[in-house]
């Protein structure tokens, strides 16, 4: 029987080591995963700020465009309007010593 208590021993004591070895494996796993983990979330962080400087320069980028366009077609139509304005005065000019003859022919109508 001691033979056999020796190689109950055995296997026990192997048992026992293997039992050992998994355990130590499961902390390193899970030490692992923590450091995955902690990969993970910093490279998620790093590209979320990216993000946020890309979009915020094309925002800026949409904002100036937008913002010089307005100010070419404001230019136009302030043209525009001195033109046009350019025009009545000419027409008020041109037409003035006609509307003041109208006028004092009419008050002087008997």
């Amino acid at each position: 029987m001691s033979q056999t208590g020796t190689k109950v021993d055995g296997i026990i004591k192997a048992l026992s080591g293997l039992e050992s070895d998994i355990d130590s494996l499961n902390l390193k796993l899970d030490d692992m995963k923590k450091q995955l983990n902690s990969k993970s979330q910093k490279e998620i962080d790093n590209l979320m700020e990216r993000t946020k400087e890309i979009a915020t320069k094309e925002a800026e980028s949409i904002i100036s465009d937008s913002e010089s366009k307005a100010k070419s077609e404001s230019k136009k139509i302030h043209q525009k309007g001195d033109e046009k304005l350019a025009d009545i005065q000419k027409n008020i000019e041109s037409n003035f010593d006609s509307a003041v003859e109208n006028a004092v022919s009419s008050i002087l109508k008997p």
